[in-house]
């Protein structure tokens, strides 16, 4: 995994979950697939598999540009600016 300049503005420590699910999609009546949590906010939302892609949306709407999985015993990040693990 490569590091990127995004990786060394997060909030330490890691913001805690706002939700424990995709907040959207339970408003939508959709259901995720995977779940990722914003590492700048704390936002949950869906991965690109799930109908509606709640995570690239927030990073869209936010530029919030880092994430990590938040399923349980994956521990891998994602930058969606340099779009890398991280």
């Amino acid at each position: 995994m490569n590091e990127c300049p995004h990786v060394d503005a997060l909030p330490h420590p890691e913001p805690a979950p706002l939700s424990d699910t995709c907040p959207e999609c339970l408003a939508a009546g959709s259901h995720p697939v995977q779940l990722r949590l914003c590492l700048e906010c704390g936002h949950v939302g869906c991965c690109d598999s799930s109908p509606l892609k709640h995570a690239t949306q927030h990073f869209n709407e936010t530029g919030h540009a880092v994430i990590r999985t938040f399923e349980p015993g994956e521990s891998w990040r994602w930058c969606f600016v340099d779009s890398l693990l991280v």
